[in-house]
């Protein structure tokens, strides 16, 4: 499984994000580009410990949680229009290239902690090891850049 701590890995992702454009459609999903720049920093904003969630998650939220780990970062693409949480749920209008530049920014910003070995548990999944942060957030990004066609 790639990771985003992986140089070939993280220059690929970012050479997707720059394939975008504002006239980028959706193959599925409601989305418009710009909301799915912006929804995709959500992830790596709580790995890298900048998201400060307001409320606890649903208790059975977490639950179903579990038995989803896995897929966080296994070798099998997530299927098309998955359900999203709606505290990371974008349905506003967005800049795109403002969220373009946060994005990248972030992408970078947590390749450079590829040399973390704590990370805080995620607020509905839990613990994970360094590998499998950097494994979930390739994986996310994979996803929704498939979803534009990049």
């Amino acid at each position: 499984m790639k990771s985003l701590f992986n140089i070939e890995a993280h220059q690929e992702i970012l050479s997707r994000i720059n394939k975008l454009t504002e006239a980028s459609e959706g193959q599925w999903g409601k989305m418009k580009v710009a909301q799915m720049l912006c929804h995709c920093q959500y992830p790596l904003k709580i790995g890298l410990g900048k998201y400060n969630q307001k409320n606890k998650p649903n208790p059975i939220f977490k639950l179903m949680g579990k038995f989803f780990r896995k897929s966080l970062y296994n070798d099998k693409p997530w299927r098309k229009n998955l359900p999203t949480a709606k505290k990371i749920k974008v349905v506003e209008d967005k800049d795109f290239e403002t969220e373009k530049e946060k994005l990248v920014n972030l992408v970078n910003d947590f390749h450079q902690e590829k040399e973390r070995k704590n990370w805080d548990p995620h607020p509905v999944f839990g613990s994970f090891t360094p590998e499998q942060w950097g494994q979930m957030q390739y994986k996310h990004l994979d996803h929704h850049l498939r979803q534009f066609g990049v």
